[in-house]
């Protein structure tokens, strides 16, 4: 029988501390072997995960993004200046995670939460990571629910529902930007949560925004994500996500959200800068293979929640420039597979003046009329089949010098009033009562016999006499959510009344066809004009004013 000295069992046992204890540092620690442009190789680390948050020893954050055999591609979350070679890098243990909740609304924040606003630091005990897995199928249910944007072009004809993934898309300088800042300014403060996540923007752009939300008083409703240009690549990556980890605290806690990405093309960009350093290999113009998934497992976050989770919601807008009108491209065809419909916003419509220049044509919404009150589906049901054979005659009148029937141009006649009355300005939202009342007007030719340069003063002259002197109208479509024949009835008096008013002293319908010759209907038009008008002008001097004293 044999037996084992102390000394044996000591020898034993020192060695397999002294391994334990080179296992406990490569799973731990690790170090720096090569590090620019915000990307680091780091060597050891062998526990590490995919998207797991690591800490260098000046303080810098990164976040995991490749496992190699032997090495760790880091994306390094800001500057890498105080990040050298042979440095130790700490595994936190923790994914990623963004402050969330109330604390967060009214302040704006760069990718990882943390405030740039000067208003002091965020307190807050809620945290969320911000890569998180996407509602199952069963814990989803049908968007039925409209979020008004109070833009009559959107809620008419391309309609969005709380819970859904409707993209913005269009040249760059054609109001895309314009559009998600008014649909922020339409949603009423505690009912819906918005977040609007900067991405690649100027920060002269990002300021402008910002002042915008200030003097309508929706700021305070809103949390402000910024990853300007000058941001690494890194930060422009993370931001939508962080922005999406926002949204679902309030869609988890039966709120609903709504969370904007101005752009996901320049997001797009990023991704293939950090993917072509970490020497992944490229695909289709360069981007790496899963760039597909970097937008599809971002988007699909947003969903209408079952009941039985609270049936909260957030919606997600997304944002896409094009080059030269080019929807077939790469990126922008992957985001429209992954979306619920799209606004395309066409570059010939802008400089037409046709703002917002939205293309019925290539525009649509994928839940439809789910996404509308009763009322707006009355007056709207036709308006999509009119504005598309007005613009498909419009077209052949190019090509043609052919003298017109009577049906074709009462259609022409029409369609350019239709037109002129989807026309709308920036910061000027309608609440769908109103936008009903227009649609309506313009649809049972009610505007017929007005000049087509006149169909946007009297259009807010209309208004102005309809909230004051039929103001029960407006309580009637709000609280029925739909076109009653009280309400209808209400509005064939009201236009009987408001011509009578106005158009009175011009009996000749033929003088309404003179553009710019009738001086008396200019006056009556132009004198009741609803006093918004001013104010907008008003505030558009002020935001004007506001940003240069910004810039200084």
């Amino acid at each position: 029988m044999s037996f084992i000295s102390s000394e044996e069992i000591t020898h034993i046992l020192k060695k397999e501390i002294e391994n334990f204890a080179t296992v406990f540092e490569e799973n731990n620690y690790g170090t720096v072997i090569m590090v620019g442009d915000n990307i680091a190789q780091i060597y050891g680390l062998s526990g590490a995960r995919a998207g797991e948050l690591l800490q260098f020893e000046d303080g810098t954050n990164g976040i995991v993004l490749n496992l190699e055999e032997y090495n760790i591609g880091c994306v390094i979350l800001g500057s890498d200046a105080g990040i050298k070679e042979g440095q130790k890098v700490t595994r936190t243990g923790r994914i990623t995670e963004v402050p969330v909740g109330p604390a967060l609304e009214g302040r704006v924040v760069n990718s990882l939460g943390k405030p740039i606003d000067g208003k002091g630091p965020i307190t807050t005990e809620e945290f969320r990571p911000v890569e998180f897995t996407a509602p199952k199928v069963m814990e989803r249910m049908p968007v039925n629910r409209p979020l008004f944007t109070g833009i009559k072009a959107i809620d008419s004809l391309v309609p969005i529902g709380r819970g859904q993934r409707e993209m913005i898309i269009g040249d760059r300088q054609t109001g895309k930007t314009a559009i998600a800042v008014d649909i922020i300014l339409n949603q009423i403060p505690q009912d819906v949560h918005c977040i609007y996540v900067a991405i690649g923007q100027k920060v002269n752009s990002v300021a402008s925004v910002i002042d915008t939300l200030k003097r309508y008083d929706r700021l305070k409703n809103t949390t402000v994500v910024v990853a300007s240009a000058n941001d690494p690549a890194s930060m422009l990556y993370i931001a939508p996500y962080s922005g999406c980890a926002m949204a679902e605290y309030y869609m988890y806690n039966g709120q609903d959200a709504l969370v904007i990405y101005d752009d996901l093309s320049k997001h797009a960009n990023a991704y293939r800068e950090l993917s072509l350093l970490l020497r992944r290999p490229p695909g289709r113009e360069a981007y790496p293979g899963d760039v597909f998934y970097l937008h599809s497992r971002l988007l699909e976050r947003s969903a209408q929640l079952s009941e039985d989770l609270g049936a909260g919601s957030s919606t997600a807008l997304p944002i896409i420039e094009t080059q030269m009108g080019d929807v077939s491209a790469y990126i922008p065809t992957n985001v429209i597979s992954i979306t619920d419909g799209q606004i395309y916003l066409d570059r010939e419509l802008f400089h037409k003046g046709i703002r917002p220049a939205v293309d019925v044509g290539l525009s649509v919404s994928r839940v439809g009329g789910s996404a509308q009150i009763k009322a707006m589906k009355q007056v709207a049901g036709s308006l999509r089949l009119d504005l598309a054979q007005f613009r498909e005659l419009e077209a052949f009148l190019k090509f043609s010098s052919d003298e017109l029937d009577k049906s074709a141009r009462m259609m022409i006649n029409r369609g350019k009033r239709i037109t002129e009355a989807l026309k709308q300005r920036q910061f000027n939202t309608l609440p769908v009562a109103y936008q009903v009342a227009i649609i309506y007007a313009v649809t049972k030719g009610q505007f017929d016999d007005i000049p087509v340069d006149k169909i946007q003063p009297a259009e807010s002259a209309f208004f102005s006499f309809l909230k004051d002197k039929y103001p029960e109208y407006q309580e009637e479509i709000e609280s029925k959510k739909k076109l009653t024949s009280d309400a209808e009835n209400m509005l064939k008096e009201a236009f009987e009344k408001f011509k009578s008013l106005y158009f009175s002293d011009t009996t000749d319908s033929d003088s309404f066809t003179k553009d710019g010759q009738d001086e008396n209907f200019e006056k009556k038009v132009w004198k009741n004009i609803n006093d918004k008008s001013i104010e907008a002008q008003k505030h558009e001097e002020q935001l004007k004013s506001g940003l240069e004293n910004y810039k200084k």
